[in-house]
């Protein structure tokens, strides 16, 4: 069946089906003149088999208030986008009323509804909401890559997350079903044994995955692919947004460069499910699709990008015996990378939680990170986040319009002091999140099919001990910079954030001078974003810093500038 856009008016119903025309093609198109009549439509679209991808509304309704009404449709739907397209003898009367709502997660936009042909504004917004709502919800209609195991185990959800991260539609096939067999007869006219999972990519080449990196170095390719007599004018480490940011700037501006990654685009940002806050966007983005975006606009400026390569050591450049100014070397796996410049933005990384029996489970229920795929995999259960940062909240509602309950734990009194107001908002609005202060998770469990069955949470004011049924933990508690291969030379706080300009130890400075803004104590070497000591820890403070550091390597490439 072709998803449903529920569209809902008293007495418009005729000018919106005429409206959304256009997506005739793709979904059906049920009208409904109340609250209730759209409440029993999406019932019957379930019923049925079929998907609700959204519902467009009028903003008064002849039955109750519209917040009301979208409060039904959520838990009839919690996956559907929701939209009020208001009529425009309404729009600035109910405006005031209505957008609060927005901010605090009731619907998704406040759109005026189209007075004539071709309002393209409108339909922008509605085709936003429809892609993210398929990019996160629905299956792909169109598969890039064909992913073939007769579990999803973690490796195959690991797999799955990666390509998701990276714009890469896929889905797994069982080894029987129709593209199972095809894959398996691709495989053995190339004289393969099968060993799952097996993963065909666009160009029909299939192949066993013993890790996330093999599908990333067949897509994309090694580091070692960078001609090996290149030096690079810049090498970025990190593809979150700083390193996104610098890749965009210094290729635009005519620098070679080259970006290591060591999991997919966007970092810890990638994984956020909607950032509402991001200047620009006022309906609001994913983390994916924001980084995803900054990574074309990077390759179309020339930028080089290899994902799924950790740098695994550095060697600082020096100068030669006849004086000459030698290139940086960054080592990974695939290869090494030769650069006159390097940007650390390597970003970082969640801590792990130190409790019995939570590592083993890690990819079976337990996730560090928000982990967007997994969150499919929630439907109907009952699911923790762990954390109290902007990240968490993020996750939460994310995970709630899968998940039959998201119970949020925190050390803490309450999530004011560590997370921004309009999600606070936004999870005290949503009846399926549930905010537990004062808790931590001490121990975990699988159930009967190998996956995490339970926890045991603990109350951190009288220590006392409750065993919970949960299906999935989500792990989201601080973070710790991503920078263990960097050398001694790079100068570090007691945190090991990165150390740059003025915050570096005079003992460190050269000539009786700090380094700049954004450079550190080895020459040429600059950090930025989450890695730095001192970093806002904000996606767009990061943007920032990714791109002030280009002229700052402008100008150790050219002191004449």
């Amino acid at each position: 069946m072709k998803p449903a856009i529920i569209l809902v008016s008293e007495t418009r119903c005729e000018q919106l089906l005429d409206e959304f025309g256009r997506y005739a093609r793709d979904y059906e198109l049920p009208t409904a003149r109340s609250a209730h009549e759209a409440k029993q439509a999406a019932k019957r679209v379930v019923a049925e088999g079929g998907q609700v991808a959204m519902f467009v509304t009028e903003s008064r309704l002849p039955d109750g208030d519209v917040h009301q009404a979208f409060h039904w449709w959520r838990q009839t739907v919690p996956t559907a986008r929701r939209v009020i397209a208001a009529h425009v003898s309404t729009f600035r009367e109910d405006a005031e009323r209505l957008r609060g709502g927005m901010a605090k997660g009731k619907y998704d936009a406040y759109l005026l509804m189209p007075r004539g042909a071709r309002d393209e504004e409108f339909h922008t917004a509605i085709c936003e909401l429809l892609s993210d709502w398929g990019s996160t919800v629905a299956e792909p209609e169109v598969v890039a890559v064909a992913i073939v195991s007769p579990v999803e185990d973690a490796l195959t959800l690991g797999i799955r997350d990666y390509l998701d991260r990276m714009g890469m539609p896929n889905r797994v096939y069982a080894p029987d079903s129709e593209k199972g067999q095809h894959v398996l007869q691709l495989l053995a006219a190339e004289g393969g044994e099968p060993e799952f999972p097996l993963v065909m990519d666009m160009a029909k080449r299939v192949g066993s995955a013993r890790s996330v990196r093999d599908v990333a170095s067949r897509i994309y390719g090694r580091p070692a692919d960078v001609d090996v007599d290149r030096v690079v004018d810049v090498a970025i480490v990190g593809a979150g947004p700083a390193g996104l940011a610098a890749a965009v700037y210094a290729s635009s501006e005519g620098l070679s460069t080259v970006v290591l990654e060591a999991e997919a685009v966007g970092g810890q940002a990638g994984t956020s499910s909607m950032i509402r806050n991001y200047l620009g966007f006022p309906r609001g983005i994913s983390g994916m699709r924001l980084a995803q975006r900054a990574r074309n606009q990077a390759i179309r400026f020339g930028t080089q990008f290899f994902t799924g390569w950790p740098v695994t050591s550095f060697v600082a450049g020096g100068v030669d015996d006849d004086g000459n100014p030698e290139p940086h070397r960054l080592c990974t796996e695939g290869g090494d990378v030769r650069a006159r410049a390097v940007v650390v933005s390597a970003g970082v990384k969640y801590r792990r939680l130190d409790a019995p029996g939570i590592e083993r489970l890690v990819g079976l229920g337990v996730h560090y990170g928000s982990a967007m795929t997994a969150a499919r995999e929630m439907e109907g259960a009952d699911v923790i986040v762990v954390g109290g940062g902007n990240s968490a909240g993020q996750a939460a509602i994310h995970l709630a319009r899968f998940a039959r309950s998201v119970t949020i734990l925190v050390r803490r009194e309450s999530l004011a002091e560590t997370m921004s107001d309009y999600l606070v908002g936004e999870i005290r609005y949503n009846p399926r999140i549930t905010v537990q202060p004062c808790c931590e998770v001490v121990e975990g469990g699988a159930g009967d099919d190998g996956r995490l069955g339970w926890v045991t949470t603990r109350d951190v004011r009288d220590g006392s001990e409750t065993r919970r049924d949960c299906r999935g933990l989500f792990l989201l508690i601080g973070a710790a910079p991503h920078c263990g291969w960097l050398p001694e030379e790079v100068a570090r706080d007691e945190h090991g954030f990165v150390l740059t300009g003025r915050d570096v130890p005079q003992d460190q400075w050269r000539d009786g001078l700090p380094p700049e803004s954004l450079e550190t104590t080895v020459p040429g070497v600059f950090a930025a974003g989450d890695i730095r000591a001192g970093s806002m820890k904000r996606v767009a403070a990061a943007s920032g810093e990714g791109a002030s550091v280009v002229p700052l390597v402008h100008a150790w490439l050219d002191p004449s500038r």
